[in-house]
This record gives structure tokens, sequence and C-alpha cells, in this order.
């Protein structure tokens, strides 16, 4: 009587195993990196982000030192800013640094939030660490707090 051999199979590196893990990786470093709005934890952590509501009592309630900068354009801020507001266009933020203090906090904002982000960014990699992005002067108008 002769015995059937069967073959044996040859362990083959699990490729697929081995893809599944560096894809799973990548998506998780994705998703880490749009939680911080694509900055890296550095950068986000210089940005503390403001609601109207404590912009107000944190800075206008007491009076608090800061300067605050409206990021829009000249006719955006021209039809209606924050009182105190000093407007510096996102495209001028990196010519204009020299207008942003170092020694007290700078709360920056726009129409919807995205401009204030950048020069947000901006600002940090210029080494600036003492700012506040109060996002959109939407959010503060559908609130009820008075424009100029």
């Amino acid at each position: 009587m002769t015995k059937k051999r069967t073959p044996t199979k040859t362990k083959q590196p699990p490729y697929i195993f081995i893809a599944a893990i560096i894809l799973a990786v990548v998506v998780m470093g994705l998703i880490a990196a749009n939680r911080n709005g694509g900055q890296s934890d550095t950068a986000s952590a210089a940005v503390q982000l403001l609601r109207p509501a404590d912009y107000v009592a944190q800075f206008q309630q007491p009076a608090a030192e800061h300067v605050l900068i409206d990021v829009r354009t000249p006719e955006e801020f021209a039809s209606g800013h924050i009182a105190g507001a000093i407007n510096i266009p996102v495209d001028e933020v990196s010519q204009r640094l020299a207008e942003f203090p170092t020694d007290q906090p700078v709360v920056l904002y726009c129409r919807s939030g995205n401009r204030s982000a950048q020069a947000a960014d901006i600002l940090t990699s210029a080494g600036y660490n003492n700012l506040y992005d109060l996002g959109g002067i939407i959010d503060w108008q559908a609130q009820g707090l008075p424009v100029q």
C-alpha cells in the first residue's frame, strides 16, 4: 500500500496582512491631522480657539489687554467689524508681522474662521504663541453681539 503524500504548503509572507496594517497606520495619521485642522500638535497648542461668549468674558468685560485683529479684506471690515478691531488682511499678515505684539494676547477673526486659522498658522510659524482664534464674525453676529 502506497501512502499518498499531500503537498505541503510553504508559508508565504502575509502580504495582505502587512498592507492592511500600513493602510490602517496611514488612515489613522490622516484622521489625527484632520482633527488638528492639518496643524501639528505644537501649532495647535499655540492657538487657542475662542467662542464669542468666551471672548467677551475673558477680554471685553474685564477690559483685558489684547489686540483684536480682523483678517478680512478692507471692504469686509468697512461693512461691519467688532469694536476695537484692527484690520490686517490675511494676505498681508506675513509682511506686517511687526504690527502684531509679542507681549500681549492676539485675537484673530474673519468671516467664517478659515482665514483666521490661516493667519494663526502664519503667526505660529513666525514664533508667536499667545494667539486666540475667535473664528468668524458670522458666529459673533448670530449670538446677537454688536458690530460697528
